[in-house]
């Protein structure tokens, strides 16, 4: 939580303890509480429309900004989770199944953060092994198989980055990923939650659409990543954050991604229900836009996307 996030979590425990040591039917005290609601809506309006990087960077990685789980919750209906890359193992970092939003079956995959320390260690905090990206892959290939739509959800620092995944192959994982997701021949919509952290995010991350919450990142490295190598200093995350041009608005602007979805006020973790709504509406609008069509054109359309991604022209 930034210190601007801070001032206005402190007014709103203020507030509460206003009303809840007052009678709000006394005009005087009604009129005082009217007045600080409408001064913490102003100052979170302040705020929130002009964050800087580092602090979309703070709100991304917000200790209760919805996780997979919730949206499993709130958006999805019949899930069935799907285990094991047929090779190694099942990753907790990184589950998938089948489902269905607004009665439409799909196959959503996605990164699974916790909400608590017990959960974080058991999912590796949204991290992906060698063997959750193939599970990806081979539940895609499933989706194919049966022609529903693949949906992605990502959130992760990263790709796990230690010896046992470089052992097990994670760089060649995630390549395969890259290659195949590009000749998958149904509608593929990614949407970034939280944090889409470098080869990790970009393990999932090849779609027809890509949409981004606005007080999401997407992000080559990390902003910490980024300044210790370019400055040598991990201090410099902050001017990191700005260089990268990692938030939602940036890319937008740079057309590396195609929607963004807009979030509640004060952030996505301030109001579960009306972020998922938003989420749901533009998912199926994109889901929309590519029923009925060809896989020929389909395709040739993904990968027009993607080769105009970082074309300079004068």
């Amino acid at each position: 939580m930034n210190k601007k996030e801070t001032s206005v979590s402190d007014m709103e425990e203020m507030l509460e303890k206003l009303k809840a040591m007052t009678d709000t039917k006394d005009s005087d005290f009604a009129e005082q509480i009217t007045n600080m609601e409408k001064l913490i809506e102003s100052k979170k309006k302040n705020i929130y429309s002009n964050l800087t990087p580092w602090e979309t960077v703070q709100i991304a990685r917000h200790h209760k900004r919805p996780v997979l789980d919730d949206y499993i919750k709130l958006l999805f209906t019949d899930f069935i989770e799907l285990h094991g890359d047929r090779r190694f193992g099942d990753d907790r970092g990184l589950i998938g199944g089948f489902a269905k939003i607004d009665g439409q079956p799909i196959m959503l995959i996605g990164h699974n953060k916790g909400k608590n320390v017990d959960e974080n260690v058991i999912r590796n905090f949204g991290m992906a092994k060698p063997e959750g990206y193939r599970k990806a892959l081979r539940l895609m290939k499933l989706a194919e198989k049966f022609n529903v739509p693949i949906v992605t959800f990502i959130d992760t620092p990263g790709a796990y980055p230690g010896l046992e995944a470089e052992e097990r192959g994670q760089a060649e994982a995630i390549a395969r990923n890259l290659v195949e997701m590009a000749q998958i021949k149904v509608p593929i919509v990614c949407v970034v939650t939280g944090e889409g952290g470098s080869g990790g995010a970009l393990g999932i991350g090849v779609g027809d659409s890509i949409l981004m919450l606005s007080n999401s990142i997407y992000s080559v490295i990390s902003p910490e990543g980024c300044a210790s190598i370019i400055w040598r200093d991990g201090t410099m995350a902050q001017k990191a954050a700005e260089a990268l041009k990692i938030t939602a608005s940036s890319l937008k602007e740079l057309k590396v991604i195609d929607e963004i979805i807009d979030e509640p006020l004060g952030g996505a973790h301030n109001d579960y229900p009306s972020t998922v709504k938003s989420v749901k509406n533009v998912v199926l609008k994109h889901l929309k836009k590519y029923k009925g069509n060809s896989e020929s054109k389909l395709l040739k359309k993904r990968f027009e996307k993607y080769s105009n991604i970082g074309v300079f022209n004068k």
